[in-house]
C-alpha cells in the first residue's frame, strides 16, 4: 500500500508555482527593451537596460552605470561588463510577480526579485573628471 502511495504521489503534476530555469530565447523574450528594477527583500538592489544584441546596463542606483553584455551557458544567464570581464552567472525564473534571479557564482547570496518595470533611461551620471 505504501508503494502505491507513493507511486501515486510521485505521479500527480508539480504545483504551478514550480518553474523552470528560464533559457536564453525566454530571458531575452521577457526582458528586452525594459529596464527592470530588483529588490533584495524590502531594500532596493539595482536595475539593468536590456538593450538588443544581448547588450545590458547596470546600475546599483547611485548613479554610476555599468555596460555590458549577457550569454547563456550550462543553462545559466552569464554577465560580463566591460570593467569587469569575469561572468557573473545567475538562474532565473519566472515568479507570480516578475523574475527570480540567484547568482550562481555564490548560491549563499540572498536571491533578487523584480521590484518593478519601465521603459525609461536609468540615471546614469558622466564619468568622474577632475581631482
Amino acid at each position: 500500500m505504501r508503494a502505491f502511495s507513493l507511486i501515486f504521489l510521485l505521479s500527480l503534476p508539480l504545483p504551478a508555482f514550480a518553474q523552470s530555469l528560464m533559457n536564453a530565447e525566454q530571458f531575452d523574450a521577457y526582458t528586452r527593451g525594459k529596464t527592470l528594477y530588483y529588490g533584495n527583500g524590502p531594500e532596493p538592489y539595482g536595475a539593468e537596460i536590456y538593450l538588443p544584441n544581448r547588450r545590458v546596463r547596470w546600475s546599483f542606483l547611485d548613479g554610476q552605470c555599468k555596460n555590458g553584455e549577457w550569454y547563456e551557458a550550462d543553462g545559466l544567464i552569464c554577465f560580463t561588463y566591460y570593467d569587469n570581464p569575469d561572468p557573473q552567472c545567475w538562474s532565473f525564473e519566472q515568479g507570480a510577480r516578475g523574475l527570480i534571479a540567484r547568482f550562481e557564482n555564490d548560491p549563499a547570496v540572498t536571491p533578487l526579485y523584480e521590484a518593478n518595470e519601465s521603459t525609461e533611461e536609468l540615471l546614469c551620471l558622466g564619468p568622474k573628471i577632475g581631482v
